[in-house]
């Protein structure tokens, strides 16, 4: 008999996985984190029943959280990772040279251990520009010493449990204090199908701290939808304007990413237009 693990939308949706061999189930001080094998995805890992990423597809995830934001803020020195515990947000930001220093905040330790021991190839652990901190995101970006960070970028999982203060708009005011002039922030803004409702108030909260804020789309075949979204808010940056600079560092070498999944990225579909106008 074959062993699935399944997450479920609502009652009214499910995605499941064939699980060949689970690698790792505990529960830490806030979550429960598990990590299996997969026939499919490969190495998948979970936290409170919902997927979180796998081997196979995080790359269409982190390469659109980041290069974004990254290749329309030329030369950008510092940047802020809330969450991320998997590590492959950082991976990416650290493919670029002008980065000189990563901060990734981290509530949960486990969650890193874990991808650490499980999926090490999602981080890059060793890179000296990366600088972990086990610790409240919330309170980080609260206390966060003003125009610190060229981009902020928040990995966060869904707006429950831990998470649920990430999705606020105090929470979004004090990154935009910690942005310096010029620089953007881009989060998860979670299915604009499966997750409307959160979607629309996500786009709609962080458009009222940000000058701009562009919902953009790619897909994420672990996350249930097909169609994932994520959102680039800034004051003065034009979310098109793609330094060729900073493009020619990662471009070539991305599975995903690439100046037309850009481009196409942002177009946004009538019915969503319509909710945004």
């Amino acid at each position: 008999m074959s062993l699935w693990y399944t997450e479920t939308f609502g009652d009214k949706i499910r995605f499941g996985l064939r699980v060949e061999r689970t690698l790792f189930s505990e529960r830490s001080e806030f979550q429960l984190i598990e990590v299996f094998e997969t026939a499919a995805m490969g190495k998948a890992l979970a936290i409170d029943g919902l997927f979180m990423t796998s081997e196979r597809d995080e790359h269409y995830y982190h390469e659109m959280i980041v290069h974004p934001a990254m290749v329309t803020v030329p030369g950008a020195k510092r940047v802020l990772i809330i969450g991320g515990g998997d590590g492959g947000t950082a991976r990416e930001v650290l493919r670029h040279p002008t980065v000189e220093q990563v901060v990734m905040v981290e509530i949960d330790g486990m969650v890193v251990d874990a991808c650490k021991e499980h999926l090490p190839g999602l981080g890059n652990w060793n890179d000296p520009r990366l600088e972990l901190i086990i610790g409240d995101g919330i309170d980080y970006v609260k206390r966060a010493d003003a125009d610190s960070f060229d981009i902020v970028l928040l990995d966060g999982s869904d707006p429950v449990g831990p998470a649920e203060g990430l999705f606020n708009a105090s929470f979004y005011a004090n990154v935009k204090n910690a942005l310096r002039p010029g620089g953007v922030f881009a989060l998860q803004s979670e299915s604009p199908l499966i997750q409307r409702p959160v979607f629309l108030d996500v786009v709609r909260t962080v458009g009222e701290m940000f000058n701009t804020a562009r919902p953009y789309f790619g897909p994420v075949l672990l996350y249930g939808a097909g169609q994932w979204s994520w959102t680039y808010a800034t004051d003065s940056v034009d979310p098109m304007a793609i330094n060729e600079a900073q493009l020619a560092h990662v471009e070539s070498d991305c599975k995903y990413y690439n100046r037309d999944i850009h481009r196409g990225a942002f177009a946004l579909p009538n019915d969503l237009r319509g909710l945004l106008a």
